[in-house]
């Protein structure tokens, strides 16, 4: 077994799972350190791995600083704050965790989806037969999901299961997206353009990528298309969607409800127009947040081991 200091140097940046810290630990020279470290930088000058997770920004600057540097692992999905062409220019190779979060995100969105639709007011004290009916008559729903079109923003490897999810429930299923998915994707979600999805959903999820084009892709001319009673959920990227154009539709639209998790910038600042409105629901980017999902986002470090071949 090569002594420490003839091991590669990789530098941590976020939180990964313990197993995986200890497994990659006995490969490598593993420092923990995170980039506003005084440390980093003199780390980084000799590092040939990076693992980071969501909000270590790896560009131009920092490359810049590292010579030395192999691989970078995203504990993740999303590469939005990894430069690929710029670690491709230098020969430096990126690897991450695809379909390490899509369970937990579709338990997530489903479970918000449920939530909203058939809403219910637990029973916490004994009631007389009034108040009983009362409660009992208070809490009907409007519609049943098999009643609903459910549209989906984006059929990767999330939206596709959402779209399975979605139909085995009764939803009528439509979908958007940039590419030609198979059939065994779309599990008989029709295709549809932009424009019929906006228009025909009552709810709206959102899974696309961080690609530059989806930035602002949900813009006022977009928002105003939507049903006035509308459930639009993102767990994606905050950035897809105008917030003001969305506060302004809110506000016009009492019926009409959305639920974020995630947001930009985050944490959510004051400014946030989307903040105190009563149909606006806004969670701390939690999709993911499950046990299994962050150990299966932590395992990126078989990938980082077998770039460095160790």
């Amino acid at each position: 077994m090569p002594s420490m200091s003839d091991r590669p140097l990789i530098i941590l940046t976020e939180h990964l799972d313990e197993a995986a810290i200890e497994w990659i630990g006995s490969k490598v020279d593993l420092k923990r350190c995170a980039v506003e470290d005084p440390d980093f930088d003199s780390l980084l000058a000799k590092a040939a791995g990076l693992l980071i997770r969501t909000y270590t920004i790896v560009d131009e600057s920092l490359l810049a600083r590292a010579p030395m540097l192999k691989v970078v692992g995203r504990a993740g999905v999303g590469l939005d704050n990894v430069d690929l062409k710029a670690c491709a220019a230098r020969g430096i190779e990126v690897v991450n965790t695809p379909d390490a979060n899509t369970q937990a995100v579709v338990e997530y969105v489903t479970s918000m989806i449920t939530d909203h639709l058939r809403p219910r007011t637990p029973l916490e004290n004994p009631v007389d037969a009034e108040a009983w009916s009362a409660l009992r008559d208070g809490q009907i729903a409007p519609r049943q999901m098999n009643e609903m079109t459910f549209g989906i923003l984006g059929l990767g490897r999330i939206g596709s299961r959402m779209a399975e999810v979605a139909g085995a429930i009764g939803f009528r299923v439509i979908y958007n997206d940039i590419d030609d998915i198979p059939a065994r994707s779309r599990h008989d979600a029709e295709a549809v353009d932009l424009d019929t999805l906006l228009e025909q959903s009552d709810v709206l999820t959102i899974h696309v990528d961080g690609r530059p084009s989806n930035h602002g892709f949900l813009g006022g001319d977009q928002i105003e298309k939507l049903s006035n009673s509308i459930l639009l959920v993102n767990t994606s990227r905050g950035f897809v969607i105008d917030t003001t154009a969305l506060a302004d539709f809110l506000e016009q639209n009492p019926d009409a409800h959305a639920v974020l998790d995630v947001h930009e910038p985050e944490p959510v600042p004051s400014s946030n127009p989307l903040l105190g409105l009563p149909n606006a629901v806004l969670y701390p980017h939690l999709a993911s947040r499950t046990r299994a999902a962050q150990a299966n986002m932590s395992w990126v470090v078989r990938d980082v081991a077998r770039v460095l071949g160790v």
